[in-house]
């Protein structure tokens, strides 16, 4: 029986897990390896109150590549709505973390979640423990926390991690040094992406990896993040704070999004990434462009074409 490729996919946030629920149809050994830094909502009250890793975005990726009855997935990612000490809680982050409390190693709450969910591929944390992300903005203050870097509304110079001895997960590094495909993204450039990479033995692991390296870029700009960023801004951040030799290829949208849609973004702030082929050129890495994008309630990945793209790479 032939050996399934092995694709390891960094993130967190939506953009990952979109991905992942087309990543998954393809015959390929998935590994998930999740950001750590969310410091709000739920998952915040949760870190603190446990002393854990924040569920939110290992919640979502496990929801993404399980393979149960839609009503089971439903009930995982049940938010309460009501009731002193539940409200804004959701099912999912609530079993991780009474795993957590049982067993008092999140990783192994994160596998027996994943058996009893049938998730297709393995999902782990970027790091042992819980990060705590800062951004240095553009008039030089300091911003800590996640959850509020984005809420400032000035441009970020950099993002930077208070501990700098955060250690990864062993099993992570192992999953990057084995990989035959890794892929960055997408998801939020400096709040769901870089906190992964800003883990050293994470960005060591992914530098000297001789599988082909892929970033996924966003479609759509982020308020507060990357607000009138370029496809070619988003490379730039990413290189300013991991450094060259870091990307082989990447995969943008050169497709124009319909006006209707735009509009109902423009209202948040938020516009379409611009394809800028000459930059993008400039960076001597492959450029794989296309139509990537799909339409719903809001402008998605398309996750069946952007697989598709992937396992191109991978065949060549």
């Amino acid at each position: 029986m032939k050996k399934q490729p092995k694709v390891v996919v960094l993130g967190g946030g939506t953009g990952l897990s979109v991905l992942l629920r087309g990543l998954k149809r393809y015959p390929v050994d998935i590994t998930a390896i999740v950001t750590v830094a969310d410091d709000g909502g739920s998952s915040g009250r949760l870190r603190r109150d446990y002393d854990m890793p924040p569920p939110g975005d290992v919640r979502n990726v496990i929801a993404a590549l399980s393979e149960v009855e839609p009503l089971v997935e439903k009930m995982f990612q049940h938010r309460f709505k009501v009731g002193d000490g539940i409200v804004g809680h959701s099912l999912g982050n609530l079993l991780l973390a009474a795993m957590h409390d049982i067993t008092g190693d999140f990783l192994t709450g994160i596998r027996e979640l994943s058996r009893v969910l049938n998730v297709r591929g393995q999902v782990l944390p970027a790091a042992k423990n819980s990060i705590i992300l800062c951004a240095e903005l553009e008039d030089g203050s300091i911003v800590q926390g996640e959850s509020k870097i984005p809420l400032s509304n000035k441009k970020i110079r950099r993002v930077f991690l208070s501990d700098e001895r955060i250690e990864p997960l062993r099993e992570s590094v192992k999953a990057i040094q084995e990989a035959d495909l890794i892929v960055i993204g997408p998801g939020s450039l400096y709040t769901s992406i870089l906190p992964n990479l800003l883990v050293t033995g994470i960005s060591n692991a992914i530098r000297e990896a001789t599988a082909p390296r892929v970033y996924v870029c966003n479609v759509m700009t982020q308020p507060g993040e990357t607000t009138g960023y370029t496809a070619g801004d988003h490379i730039q951040a990413l290189i300013d704070h991991v450094g060259h030799n870091f990307i082989d290829v990447v995969i943008v949208n050169n497709e124009t999004i319909p006006s209707e849609f735009l509009d109902l973004y423009l209202e948040e702030g938020a516009s379409q990434v611009q394809f800028d082929e000459e930059r993008l050129k400039s960076f001597r890495i492959g450029l794989v462009c296309d139509n990537i994008i799909q339409y719903g309630t809001l402008v998605r990945h398309d996750a069946k074409r952007v697989s598709d793209l992937l396992l191109g790479l991978l065949e060549k």
